[in-house]
């Protein structure tokens, strides 16, 4: 059995785990680094959030998956800055 990598969001970090969850690129191409909910045509939906602004958005579905607020804004805190988005 062969371990596949797990693929995220480089804009908020989702694991996009299906073929449907990737973004489109203008030319109607997959997106390989971007969901559907953060890019579509080859453009952010939102262009002009900011990183605090996506760590307040993610946080709250966070917390529907059962992590702590405190510790799911922590860890949004550490990892969005090493995604291709925010570097």
């Amino acid at each position: 059995m062969t371990q596949m990598t797990e693929k995220y969001c480089q804009s908020c970090g989702m694991p996009m785990t299906d073929q449907a969850l990737f973004g489109l690129e203008a030319s109607g191409e997959t997106s390989k680094d971007y969901c559907k909910y953060c890019y579509v045509e080859g453009k952010f939906i939102q262009d002009n959030m900011t990183m605090d602004e996506m760590i307040e958005i993610c946080v709250p579905h966070m917390k529907a998956q059962g992590m702590e607020e405190d510790k799911a804004r922590d860890m949004m805190k550490n990892f969005l800055p090493t995604l291709k988005r925010w570097k």
